[in-house]
């Protein structure tokens, strides 16, 4: 590894870290494309290049997810019976997802991770990730239907190595009515379960494969590639808190659109 994809790595766990904080998601949507090129220039083969990029991701998003979750556990922003439905549901599903993600050729995985970030990114450009429910507005108990929707969301987190929070909120707000502030805070609070599970599904199905890189779990590095990534996004996060609960997204979600639109066309292999 070069001091050049050192730099790409803490730069983009800084990016991953904001997003999770302002935006509710777990940042694995921006950690994944970069870190498998990353591991893709240290001479790993593609087919584990991508999964190590999930399991990795995942990894990184535990700790980032329970900063922010703090974060917006101190202004009172977090649901917490919906956060744990929504997160033990995805957990399972995640279990399940990584399992899957483990036996599906590479070139499938990095096509349709392709295909998913472009279309969360058209999603987010055409304004459907919503923003209309007000704050002091009372949110839906629903038990059931946050545990229908908090699986297979669950098994997208094992497939793509993303938290989820991309999909969860724009469920919260638009099924269960929740305030935008209180669908980014519990958004973040349930991704933490959701990471275990899929962090655990990429060590089982990663342990004894060759030509992985060195300190790995499985398929999940803890050296250099975590190490990098987490440095940043921790910390990173606690500011995106504070800019969700005082700043407006409109500039930061333009950004965003962008980096997915690019990530998304070079996964499906147009660049």
């Amino acid at each position: 590894m070069t001091p050049a994809h050192v730099f790409i790595l803490l730069a983009v766990g800084a990016g991953a870290g904001f997003a999770s904080g302002l935006l509710g998601i777990g940042g694995g949507i921006i950690m994944v494309p970069a870190s498998y090129w990353v591991i893709l220039a240290m001479d790993i083969d593609p087919d584990a290049a991508i999964l190590i990029a999930f399991g990795t991701s995942l990894l990184v998003i535990l700790p980032t997810a329970i900063s922010g979750t703090l974060g917006h556990n101190r202004r009172k922003a977090i649901q917490w019976k919906t956060a744990l439905n929504l997160g033990l549901c995805g957990l399972a599903g995640a279990l399940l997802g990584s399992f899957l993600a483990a036996r599906i050729p590479g070139a499938a995985l990095e096509t349709g991770f392709g295909g998913l970030v472009l279309a969360i990114a058209v999603w987010m450009a055409l304004g459907l990730m919503p923003r209309l429910v007000k704050d002091g507005a009372e949110p839906r108990e629903k038990p059931w239907l946050v545990a229908a929707l908090g699986l297979p969301i669950g098994v997208v987190t094992g497939l793509t190595g993303l938290g989820g929070g991309v999909l969860k909120v724009p469920v919260l707000v638009l099924a269960l009515k929740f305030p935008v502030h209180l669908a980014v805070g519990t958004s973040v609070a349930s991704i933490i379960f959701a990471g275990l599970g899929g962090i655990v599904g990429y060590i089982i199905n990663g342990l004894g494969v060759p030509g992985l890189l060195p300190y790995s779990l499985g398929y999940v590095n803890l050296l250099p590639v975590g190490l990098c990534l987490v440095a940043t996004s921790i910390p990173v996060a606690q500011l995106g808190v504070r800019a969700a609960h005082a700043l407006p997204a409109k500039k930061l979600r333009y950004v965003l659109i962008a980096f997915l639109i690019y990530s998304g066309l070079r996964m499906i292999g147009l660049f």
